[in-house]
């Protein structure tokens, strides 16, 4: 879940503890995505998917994140799932229904939860049967950009180095970073400062923030075959893009250490000082 607008910037730095605490939240969190997983197959439902989620964040105690989120669009209605689930062309907020997946489908599954009062976001675009060659190469283009951020962090001094790597990655693969929404810090609200861009302009340059210990981040890059440019359908929630052409989009909550970054949102048992290694992209 991406917020479009900011408050008055405030960057709230975490504990070691606190960091732990999040830690558990975003292990949560990713049980939750590998519940859905059997289900991304011909015939499943992305309703079975947010009723699989939301029983599991209900037996640990949690907060679903995202249901009754506000909307932006003043007076509309609040997001009404635990999930968004984004169908090939849905960039992000698509919403959970009863139609049945089919062979060659993209989806992407964002959630996240609170729990002990804190927060873990986190989002991955699965492949629904076989899939064409375009839409292979955007999910490991995707996934990647988002590897290769987590990477970065651990060298670069600044966010501005981070978000210009995945640009030019994104560019250099003939795909397209959509602009419209961005990552965001986390920590115990679900979209606290910094706004966390996955691409380089000039308000970033001037927001730009030091990649320092107690930082963290929900990083999650959306990109598209064709245009980067959006629009909102009329539920008023779920964004597409403006060619229809597909859009993928991954996210993990990561929290820069005095070691470097750590990944919050592995499941458990997964090391998370750990870097993710660069997937194949051809």
């Amino acid at each position: 879940m991406l917020r479009p607008t900011p408050p008055p910037r405030m960057i709230k730095l975490k504990s070691p503890r606190e960091i732990g605490l999040m830690r558990e939240a975003g292990k949560l969190v990713a049980r939750a995505l590998d519940a859905v997983k059997p289900l991304a197959q011909p015939g499943g439902t992305t309703a079975e998917m947010n009723e699989v989620v939301a029983s599991i964040f209900k037996d640990a105690g949690a907060t679903p994140l995202f249901l009754d989120y506000p909307n932006a669009a003043h007076g509309k209605p609040a997001f009404p799932a635990v999930i968004c689930t984004s169908l090939n062309e849905q960039v992000v907020h698509g919403i959970p229904n009863r139609r049945p997946l089919k062979e060659g489908d993209i989806l992407s599954v964002d959630t996240g939860c609170r729990l002990n009062g804190w927060c873990g976001d986190s989002a991955v675009t699965l492949a629904i049967g076989e899939v064409d060659p375009v839409a292979r190469k955007l999910l490991d283009v995707t996934e990647e950009t988002l590897n290769l951020a987590i990477r970065a962090m651990a060298r670069c001094r600044t966010w501005s180095e981070v978000a210009s790597l995945m640009e030019r990655f994104v560019h250099s693969q003939g795909f397209h970073v959509v602009e419209k929404f961005v990552g965001h810090g986390i920590g115990q609200q679900l979209h606290e400062d910094p706004q966390v861009p996955n691409f380089v302009s000039k308000e970033l340059k001037r927001q730009d923030f030091v990649l320092e210990p107690g930082l963290v981040l929900a990083i999650e890059p959306m990109v598209s075959v064709g245009t980067k440019d959006v629009r909102v359908l009329g539920d008023t929630w779920t964004v597409e893009t403006r060619d229809r052409r597909p859009s993928a989009h991954f996210e993990h909550t990561v929290a820069m250490t005095p070691d470097g970054p750590r990944i919050l949102t592995l499941p458990d048992g997964v090391p998370d000082d750990t870097l993710p290694g660069p997937q194949r992209v051809d």
